[in-house]
């Protein structure tokens, strides 16, 4: 569907920015450079997080008692991320045996089922902590507290109705939550766990006889989780994201980390948040959507440069093979719908489902994001995942909170779907494979409940005209002067260009040489997944900087909005 250039309304001028920072931030909501002094003091103190206390209280003591802590996390980047920094900061802080279980989505599903907490209580686990899941949990708490063991949910997942029998829960979006900022990524939540522990630890004096770990060594691992979750980059995730890529920049780095980043072709010393939204958390995730995020979570883990580059070979390989398999299964879901231009018209879908038999379901929600950018309407992805089964991945836009969404269907048809959970933007879900039609009505009437037309009309937001050369100190610049992210976008200018050259590469993107306009600078450019040469010789064309490394040379080129 096209887009339009949409420019965003400009806010007062900040004073002490310059000119081009002062309108980008401006135009994201800041009023007072103060908002972008990204200082780890000015972050939210931990003690706001109900069940902190009583969470820190039971670990310090399994600490300090030498018990067996187990992490039981989730398959995808915040949930490894989240599981590393809990099982390093505890066997930091000298804690007894600290071991992590990740159910395997396709044996287990997601979550502390009883089925996995039977797998866990092979190992006479003392205490289980769930990362980056566990506040729907309830049957999976219910049986750990029969096995005898206690368990703590840290999570940033919506809560339902009812909340889990746990020992202590630690979530910033659970009723009576205080927290001042609800968008924390589970490795976040994890952070703060970690520093109230600590806390705990050095007033049992503790640390009388042993070394303090100074927690920001943990920041990268908080920075790469926030980004790859998409979380709101409020305030104080930008504080956290921010000193994570600082220090990453000055080689404070983990060798996992690094070693991903190298084989993502990114130079550690110029580390921006995209690089780790798109080059490191896809091999990651690549893991947990097609064999176990274990390899990631010990690739993050890992001590040493050789072990790490090993396991970030291992990830690289499989991210490729999720990206054959991504390109079909698009290839496929395309081909259902049809001519796009259907959705065009007054009576098409508005919320969109799909499912085909063979589909991975590992793959379902990168799908379901694909094709939700095509259409610019919900989109939920269904693969087969046992008999008479689905599991299905959900992506939403603006005006559809897809969780409530879900919440909403399922109480209207009770029995519809079997369990489901997630975010504003993003959820999953389980139904029988014979309800599929029923729920794709359900959710096409309830979309339509929230959206209007308009909602429909994809649009780009930009920051209008550049207004300065083209230079790659200025595309550094602009990369690395905030943590860019959800709720927070990197910049995106719209200018008029001369189409010099233009040529189809990759299969699928657009390389372009524009001049423009305003005064004759040429530039190189890219429009990925654009697919189709530009009919005019003038355009208008919203674009990002980027700086382009390639055979020893740097050069900036723009990344093109596809029409």
């Amino acid at each position: 569907m096209p887009k339009a250039i949409k420019r965003r309304v400009a806010g007062s001028p900040i004073e002490g920015l310059s000119p081009l920072m002062s309108r980008l931030y401006a135009n994201r909501g800041v009023t007072h450079a103060s908002e972008v002094d990204y200082s780890l003091k000015h972050m939210l103190s931990p003690d706001g997080l109900r069940g902190i206390d009583t969470a820190a209280e039971l670990l310090a003591d399994a600490i300090q008692n030498q018990r067996h802590i187990m992490i039981v996390g989730d398959f995808d980047a915040d949930g490894a991320t989240s599981c590393a920094l809990l099982v390093q900061g505890f066997r930091d802080l000298r804690a007894g045996p600290v071991s992590y279980l990740v159910p395997n989505r396709f044996d287990y599903g997601y979550g502390l089922t009883p089925e996995i907490v039977d797998v866990a209580n092979l190992q006479s686990p003392d205490l289980i902590v769930t990362v980056d899941n566990g506040i729907s949990s309830i049957d999976g708490v219910a049986h750990a507290t029969s096995l005898g063991i206690k368990t703590i949910i840290t999570d940033h997942h919506l809560p339902g109705h009812q909340l889990p029998d746990a020992a202590a829960i630690v979530n910033p979006n659970q009723p009576h939550c205080e927290f001042q900022s609800k968008n924390l990524a589970g490795v976040g939540v994890s952070f703060y766990l970690l520093s109230a522990v600590r806390k705990q630890l050095r007033q049992s004096n503790w640390f009388a006889e042993q070394a303090e770990p100074n927690l920001a060594q943990y920041l990268d691992l908080v920075a790469l989780g926030t980004i790859a979750d998409v979380v709101p980059m409020d305030y104080n995730n930008r504080i956290l994201v921010n000193e994570g890529l600082r220090r990453m920049r000055a080689g404070r780095i983990r060798p996992g980390l690094a070693a991903l980043l190298r084989i993502s072709g990114t130079r550690i010393e110029t580390v921006a948040s995209m690089d780790l939204g798109f080059g490191v958390a896809p091999r990651l995730n690549a893991a947990g959507r097609l064999e176990d995020i274990s390899l990631g979570i010990d690739c993050l883990l890992a001590q040493d440069d050789n072990k790490a580059g090993d396991l970030a070979t291992q990830l690289d390989q499989l991210n490729l093979e999720r990206r054959d398999i991504e390109k079909e299964m698009k290839q496929q879901a395309l081909a259902s719908l049809g001519s796009l231009e259907k959705f065009t018209t007054p009576n098409a879908l508005m919320g969109v489902c799909l499912h085909e038999a063979e589909w991975h379901q590992g793959v379902v929600g990168i799908v379901a994001s694909r094709i939700k950018d095509k259409i610019h309407r919900p989109v939920i992805a269904f693969a087969s995942s046992g008999p008479n089964e689905l599991k299905g991945s959900a992506r939403s836009i603006k005006g559809l909170h897809i969780r409530d969404a879900l919440d909403a269907i399922a109480s209207q048809n009770p029995g519809l779907i079997e369990k489901f959970g997630g975010h504003a933007m993003a959820a999953g879900l389980t139904l029988a494979e014979d309800k599929f039609d029923t729920f794709a009505k359900a959710f096409d009437l309830e979309a339509r409940r929230w959206l209007q037309e308009e909602d429909l009309a994809p649009v780009i937001l930009s920051d209008g005209p550049i207004g300065e050369d083209f230079t790659v100190e200025l595309a550094r610049e602009l990369a690395q002067s905030s943590p860019w992210g959800q709720g927070f976008p990197d910049p995106m200018f719209d200018d008029e260009f001369e189409i010099l050259d233009q040529r189809i590469v990759g299969g699928s993107h657009l390389k372009l040489k524009l001049a423009k306009v305003e005064n004759g600078q040429v530039i190189d450019a890219i429009a990925f997944n654009q697919g189709q040469l530009l009919e005019s010789r003038y355009q208008t064309l919203a674009y990002r900087t980027d700086v382009n490394e390639f055979r020893g040379m740097i050069t900036v080129q723009l990344i093109v909005e596809p029409k």
